[in-house]
């Protein structure tokens, strides 16, 4: 009887450290995923035709802008969307605002 109770102690404290280690894991990756920046973040989607991001402000004012259009490329009986990035410069006091996340 004394070698059940000590076995029934042994998993309690076995249960117990699954418990707190799971609740650790868990704490852990909500911390992760509240610290992560949004999804998007510095980008306009334009649906499926057209997306605008920009790069991090350089310290002369100017930042990157890559855009990504799809060019639709037709090949006999079927087509195809093909997409196509292109990046430029931009600078400050310009037509387009930086976009902020």
């Amino acid at each position: 009887m004394l070698g059940n109770a000590a076995a029934a102690m042994r998993r309690e404290k076995t249960m117990k450290r699954c418990i707190v280690s799971g609740l650790a894991a868990v704490l852990m990756g909500i911390g992760l995923i509240a610290a992560a920046p949004p999804a998007g973040a510095g980008c306009q989607y334009g649906g499926p035709v057209i997306s605008k991001c920009d790069g991090p402000i350089q310290p002369d004012g100017s930042w990157e802008r890559c855009v990504v259009t799809h060019n639709l490329v037709a090949n006999g009986a079927s087509s195809f969307f093909v997409p196509e990035r292109t990046c430029n410069v931009m600078g400050p006091g310009g037509f387009d605002p930086h976009i902020d996340g």
